[in-house]
């Protein structure tokens, strides 16, 4: 039991490293994408709330919905982020959503932000300058649309985490769940009806892809908050860097450059240390 929260954590980093290689291999539109990947976590945890007899909507969740919305954008963004650039700027740019959470706790729940902390921000804006910097970007080029994307996914995610942050002592890890992927349903199904067909065959690796990142991933991570300080499992959660790299290297074959390590170094050890605050 000692050993288990840390385990869930580790296993639900590992499988979040793996969502590029899914988003790679994956021959759809990111609104189709988007709309299975937040469909399949809303039944079943609207089917979980059913049995166990919570209302669908309670508490204050009109700013759940605010946060649902919120990770519907970051989901669209971050599936365009992998498909556009490879997946080690992705994953790296993508982990700067932590010095977000700093700059935007700061403003919206009056925590206080030290000289060291700005520091660290600094540091982790110029690690996103260097791998930028790495590329041979223009506004046309494809690495700028999906690094940009991944700069988008981290602001938004960073947003929600506010939100949740100040909501999550109201509700359990199931209603949670629901609430982050519910208006996605309703913003991705219009793009969904509208677009061709997806394959069989795609439509059943996005439903396992769902199934994993967005359902299992995200309950043991919640299952390991709960016996972990969040500082704990964040640190944790930085195996995801790691994990999405090997994937990257091993299974797509992708090259780490010299910028990625450089920059990539920055970002963590800033963001490291920001959460060591």
């Amino acid at each position: 039991m000692k050993n288990k929260p840390f385990l869930a954590v580790i296993a639900a980093a590992i499988l979040s490293g793996s969502s590029g290689v899914f988003i790679k291999n994956i021959e759809m539109a990111a609104t189709s994408l988007g709309f299975i990947r937040s469909l399949l976590p809303v039944l079943m945890m609207a089917g979980i709330m059913f049995y166990k007899g919570i209302p669908l909507f309670r508490g204050n969740y009109r700013l759940m919905m605010v946060a649902s919305g919120l990770n519907a954008l970051r989901l669209f963004l971050f599936i365009t982020a992998y498909t556009y650039t490879n997946i080690g700027n992705a994953v790296i740019i993508i982990f700067t959503w932590p010095v977000f959470v700093t700059i935007f706790s700061a403003f919206f729940l009056g925590e206080s932000t030290s000289l060291r902390n700005i520091l660290l921000l600094i540091l982790a804006f110029v690690g996103i300058v260097i791998i930028y910097t790495g590329q041979s970007l223009s506004f046309e080029n494809d690495d700028f649309l999906g690094m940009t994307a991944a700069l988008g996914t981290a602001t938004c995610h960073a947003i929600g985490v506010v939100i949740f942050k100040k909501e999550s002592v109201n509700y359990s890890r199931y209603e949670l769940l629901f609430y982050q992927n519910l208006l996605g349903i309703l913003l991705f199904l219009p793009f969904f009806i509208t677009t061709p067909l997806p394959s069989g065959q795609d439509i059943g690796v996005a439903s396992v892809y769902s199934l994993l990142l967005g359902t299992l991933g995200f309950s043991l991570f919640l299952y390991g908050l709960t016996y972990l300080k969040a500082s704990v499992a964040s640190a944790i959660a930085y195996i995801e860097i790691v994990s999405a790299l090997f994937f990257a290297v091993m299974v797509m074959r992708e090259p780490i450059t010299l910028n990625i390590i450089l920059g990539g170094g920055l970002v963590v050890v800033s963001t490291a240390f920001l959460r060591r605050r």
